[in-house]
């Protein structure tokens, strides 16, 4: 394997990766602050839904990308409402978000489109565009140092740069500031937090803002960024894979970059070797598809130890009278 070749699956890599930063980021916003989100998938998939129908509609892929965060922050809301002010199941209210997006996206889109479930390709200023940094292009006949600036750090849209710098931006936040240290304190011990006089409500409903806003991003991305347009089932399980790095990375924003970069790597490779032979066998394809999957359930269950949740994770809380 050449060293372009390597660069070029390594540049995969990251675009494949971004959409699973901003989901896991998401989640880790919410469950810090105790809310368990398994409904990233759901909003995932409205906010790429949206996002190509209206970009597809209005011609501009900003346009597009505000209805889909719009999409994501309204099925928050939803999770936040039945959650946090009826207290009820965390685990069922995201279930239901995730049926409710499925069904809902090819229903409308069969409505709006009549394409079978799905919104017309995108082009032109309907969807993002990859950014050349400068001196890419002067930059590419050097060796070793060329071709990882030209081909690696640059060409990729600006949602993946965006997904990139938040990662640090979300350590900051939660570890350097007040608000991220009552969010926090929010999902280990609530009460403590209201005795000090701290709304437990407003911190929780802010952190499933955050939360609607990440994944409206990513699932803008999917359908505008590294598609070019809205097929059913697009997100096809990536919610449920940046809850799975989420638990990888133990709640800690540099490590969710590893375990979503991880991820990206292992889909990069299966969809670049479809058919691989070992002792003469061909292996088929439908395995190489399945394999980052299988191999995310084996690094989850036997290498990252133990991973303990915030403890007031899932539970309701009721204000003291």
């Amino acid at each position: 394997m050449d060293l372009l070749t390597i660069i070029q699956i390594l540049d995969s890599s990251i675009r494949l990766a971004t959409p699973l930063i901003f989901a896991a980021l998401a989640g880790l916003f919410s469950e810090r602050a105790g809310i368990f989100d398994i409904g990233l998938e759901g909003k995932m998939l409205v906010s790429a839904f949206l996002a190509a129908a209206v970009a597809s509609t209005s011609g501009s892929v900003w346009v597009g990308l505000l209805a889909g965060v719009f999409a994501s922050l309204l099925f928050s809301g939803i999770h936040g409402v039945a959650s946090i002010t009826f207290r009820g199941n965390q685990l069922i209210s995201g279930v239901a978000i995730n049926f409710l997006a499925a069904g809902m996206t090819v229903l409308v889109a069969q409505s709006w489109f009549a394409q079978g479930g799905r919104t017309p390709s995108l082009s032109g200023a309907s969807r993002f565009d990859p950014i050349i940094l400068p001196f890419a292009n002067e930059l590419t006949r050097i060796p070793l140092i060329g071709p990882i600036y030209s081909e690696l750090i640059s060409g990729h849209t600006i949602l993946v740069y965006i997904a990139i710098l938040a990662v640090p931006s979300a350590w900051w936040l939660l570890f350097k500031t007040t608000f991220g240290l009552r969010l926090r304190a929010v999902g280990e011990n609530p009460e403590a937090l209201d005795t000090a006089g701290v709304s437990v409500i407003k911190t929780r409903y802010v952190a499933i803002l955050i939360c609607g806003i990440l994944c409206g991003l990513s699932g803008a991305y999917l359908s505008t960024g590294l598609s070019a347009g809205f097929v059913k089932d697009m997100s096809a399980g990536r919610g449920y894979i940046a809850l799975a790095a989420l638990i990888f990375a133990k709640w800690r924003p540099w490590y969710i970059l590893t375990a979503c970069i991880l991820f990206g790597l292992l889909e990069a490779i299966s969809n670049r070797y479809q058919n691989i032979e070992i002792l003469e066998i061909t292996l088929p394809v439908q395995f190489m598809q399945t394999l980052p999957y299988l191999l995310t359930v084996i690094i989850l269950a036997g290498f990252i130890g133990k991973a303990v949740p915030p403890k007031a994770g899932g539970q309701p809380y009721t204000k003291e009278r």
